[in-house]
């Protein structure tokens, strides 16, 4: 799977208690629902701060893992 447009989406405010939400039409768009899981990736700057966070459903995560994965286990276990 590869991205080849990044689009602005949204633009959501973290509450008192630290949470976000994401708008209805994003959720609805990206096909989450309740109960979701979430990767949250990050890039760091120079100074090793934090800059960017990056959400990936975690099913997705999951399925590149095991695609990178499962050779090198392959090859490491044939031996």
């Amino acid at each position: 799977m590869e991205c080849k447009v990044w689009n602005l989406e949204a633009l959501v405010s973290i509450d008192q208690r630290g949470q976000i939400i994401l708008p209805k039409e994003l959720r609805e768009k990206a096909e989450l629902k309740a109960g979701d899981k979430l990767a949250i990736l990050s890039a760091c700057d120079e100074n090793q701060k934090i800059c960017c966070l990056i959400f990936i459903k975690a099913e997705v995560i999951e399925k590149i893992a095991v695609e990178r994965l499962t050779p090198i286990l392959k090859s490491i276990f044939q031996r």
